[in-house]
């Protein structure tokens, strides 16, 4: 028959075991392809360009 282990040690056993699970997560979260961290960033047109402008008044 098993030795039965106290509560203080099913706690910490806990503890650790879910530390461990959250430092795995937060490594495999981290271990993404280093090319996108470099990669531009989306070009957006916010105003028409001059040309268009100019010719726009008549």
């Amino acid at each position: 028959m098993p030795v039965r282990t106290r509560a203080a040690e099913r706690y910490a056993r806990a503890v650790a075991a879910a530390l461990a699970a959250v430092a795995c997560l937060l490594l495999a979260a981290n271990a993404g392809p280093t090319d996108s961290a470099r990669a531009p960033a989306p070009t957006q047109e916010i105003a028409p360009p001059a040309e268009e402008l100019a010719s726009s008044d008549g």
